[in-house]
Order: structure tokens, then C-alpha cells, then sequence
């Protein structure tokens, strides 16, 4: 009966992060840098509050957009650290993790025929909920402009079908950020659209010179920008799925209906966890992105040193070298760097065919691991060039 199965669903693919993942599991002594996941423990205080939500019996569904004392939070928190102004009543919801968010928001704002223009190469999470809701993705190629979805490549790729445009800074795979004054171009194209702008803004703490500038500060934009956040990355809280959706209250009403039947509400006990990570905990972050810009300075050293091209990354915690000039696919170049170095890396590749010559590395490792594996990949870079 698999005839019978949605064929939107077959057409999509498993992450490549995840494939590759999996597939170097079978590798015995492999130095893995695929998996974009600070290695930083939640810190202690979130952790007892989340304890804390247990004992006394927090374990019940919530309100569907998650708790007012989270929304107010998150609305004091995006305010104070990007000057972001939401109402916490209508126009905030707490997703299941950014992931969520990032499908209600979809599904509430795309319908059949309409396009999405997102830039490649890209978080590969876009692309399959984007088909899913039976709406095309149109990948721009920003290879040529240090991976940077600019407002002359938006306008270029225009069209009376565009319904949403993706901005995705601090970037997974590249780490590049968007400056303001891109921003505030980008802005200017738009003003005359009636084109929404999804911004996930999900490592938006993790940015080393300067400061994160959200779209949806600028005249005319907040009507327009769907924001994406949460406090996985911020404060290493992956595994307790809290995402932040931001937006205006006409949208985000209609959200909250897509959201309810999807999920009812995020988890209760991981809200009140969250609910201190963005109070007691507004600045954990900061002193983890100390030691996240310390370790890229150190990766980005060893890749130069080894004579790849790569674009130095302003924020999250990733580095896209190109592996172009070796003469093997991304894929088939990871595959020989995990079987003869025993380094796992993801292949540009699964970050739209747009990724393609590229390798994604993750830095969100301690220093030991990160060292090894810089020195293993520097021999193996030197046997491929005897």
C-alpha cells in the first residue's frame, strides 16, 4: 500500500546532516564535527528550575501559546538584546524547538503554487516542509557574495508568485551574518510587496564582532517578518525543544490554530525551565560565545594554514570550506576523510545542491577534540596534494 502514501512525503529526503551522521556511526575512533550542537551542559540554574517545575507538579498542559510569565520573557528578551518589540497576549507563541515554529509558520502563510526564495547553500530543514506544503523553493546562489542573501539577488528573484523570503543569520552552514545596512536595502525592495520575510534568528546570541540585527526593527517590516527563535543554542537547551515564534498579531493568530492542532502546547516542564533561562539566565550566553569565537579563530587558522578557501564566519558555530579544487564530490571527500583520517565532517551537498564543493564543519566542541581533528584532516589535505 506505499502507492497510497502521500507523495509529497516520498519526494523528501532525510537531512544529510543526519544521513551522513548515521552513516559514519558504523566508524570506530572517528573525530565527529557534523552535529550543530553546543557541548556546553544546560546550565545549572535552568536545570533546577525545570526540577523545580516537576516537584511541584508543572506537568500539565499550558495555555496553546505556552505560558504569559515565558511570552513576557521572551518579549523583555528580544527587546532588551535587539529592540524587537512584541506584544506577549497576541504575538508571541512558544514553539516545540525553532524547527516547530518554523512549520506552523509555513503552513499558516504558504498554499500550492506560491514560491519561497531562500538562499544556497542552506539549513536543509526549509526546503521539505516548504514542498510539503505544496509551494516551491527557489535556491539563490550566494557563493559569489560571501554566502550573503543581498537585496539585488532578492529583486532579481522576484516574481507575482514570491510569498515569502527566507532570511536565515547568523547562517547554518556558513556562519555569516547579514550587516544592518544590507538589511535596510533588503527593506527597501520590499516596501512596496506584499511578501513576507521569515527570519530565523535562532543564533542570533551567537554573534562575535558587532551585534544581531533583526529585519523586523526597520520601517514597515514587522508587519511583514515572521520571527524565529528559541533558546537551544543560546543556552545549550536543545534536547528541552523550546522555540520562540514572533509576529504580527494578524498572522499569528492564525498560527496559534495550526500550532494547537499540532502539538496543543510545548512542554510544560520545559517551559518553565526556558522561563529562567531568559530571566536569571538573559546573559548564559555570552560567556559561551566567548569560547565559540575563540575556537573559530582556531579552526579557521588550521583550514587557512592548510591551504582551503574558506569565508570567515561571524557568528554561530559553523566554517564552509571549499573542497572544490581536489577533484571529488563533497560527499565522496567526507566519505574518504572519515575512512582514512578518522574526522566526520557533513557534506556541502546537504545544503542544496548550491552546497556542492563545500564541506560543513561544526566547532561546537571542546578544544581537545577540535584540536585532533584539525590535525588529522592536516595530513590528510597533505596526502591529497602529493
Amino acid at each position: 500500500m506505499e502507492h497510497l502514501i502521500n507523495p509529497q512525503v516520498r519526494t523528501i529526503e532525510i537531512s544529510g546532516i543526519r544521513k551522513f551522521f548515521n552513516l559514519v556511526a558504523q566508524y570506530e575512533d572517528v573525530l565527529s564535527l557534523t552535529i550543530g550542537q553546543p557541548d556546553f551542559p544546560t546550565p545549572s540554574h535552568v536545570k533546577t528550575a525545570g526540577q523545580k517545575a516537576i516537584d511541584e507538579n508543572k506537568t500539565v498542559y499550558t495555555h496553546n501559546a505556552g505560558i504569559i510569565e515565558l511570552r513576557k520573557a521572551a518579549g523583555q528578551f528580544v527587546q532588551s538584546k535587539y529592540g524587537l518589540s512584541y506584544n506577549a497576549e497576541n504575538e508571541i507563541i512558544v514553539s516545540v524547538g525553532a524547527s516547530q515554529g518554523i512549520d506552523i509558520a509555513f503552513r499558516t502563510i504558504l498554499e500550492p503554487g506560491c514560491e519561497v526564495i531562500l538562499p544556497g547553500p542552506v539549513y536543509p530543514g526549509y526546503e521539505p516542509i516548504i514542498k510539503l506544503c505544496g509551494a516551491t523553493p527557489v535556491h539563490v546562489d550566494t557563493r559569489d557574495t560571501s554566502f550573503q542573501l543581498t537585496a539585488e539577488l532578492i529583486e532579481k528573484n522576484i516574481n507575482e508568485k514570491t510569498r515569502c523570503i527566507i532570511l536565515p543569520y547568523p547562517s547554518n552552514p556558513t556562519g555569516v551574518t547579514l550587516p544592518m545596512e544590507e538589511l535596510e536595502k533588503i527593506a527597501e525592495v520590499l516596501a512596496d510587496k506584499e511578501i513576507f520575510v521569515l527570519s530565523d534568528e535562532i543564533y542570533s546570541e551567537l554573534v562575535f564582532k558587532g551585534k544581531h540585527h533583526s529585519i523586523a526593527t526597520l520601517p514597515g517590516m514587522k508587519e511583514k517578518t515572521i520571527v524565529i527563535n528559541g533558546v537551544s543554542k543560546s543556552h545549550s537547551m536543545t534536547g528541552w525543544r523550546i522555540g520562540l515564534v514572533l509576529g504580527p498579531e494578524y498572522v499569528m493568530k492564525q498560527m496559534l490554530k495550526v500550532h494547537q492542532y499540532n502539538v496543543s502546547c510545548a512542554s510544560s516542564v520545559s517551559q518553565y525551565a526556558a522561563l529562567d533561562a531568559l530571566t536569571t539566565g538573559i546573559h548564559d550566553g555570552e560567556q559561551m560565545n566567548v569560547e565559540y569565537k575563540a575556537r573559530m579563530e582556531y579552526v579557521y587558522d588550521r583550514l587557512e594554514n592548510m591551504g582551503l578557501e574558506v569565508v570567515k564566519p561571524n557568528g554561530a558555530f559553523y566554517l564552509f570550506p571549499s573542497i572544490e579544487k581536489f577533484g571529488l564530490s563533497s560527499f565522496d571527500f567526507a566519505l574518504k576523510l572519515v575512512e582514512e583520517a578518522g574526522v566526520a565532517v557533513v557534506p556541502g551537498s546537504a545544503f542544496s545542491p548550491l552546497g556542492e564543493g563545500y564541506v560543513r564543519l561544526s566547532y561546537a566542541y571542546n578544544m581537545e577534540t577540535l584540536e585532533k581533528a584539525m590535525d588529522r584532516m592536516e595530513s590528510f589535505i597533505k596526502r591529497l596534494f602529493s
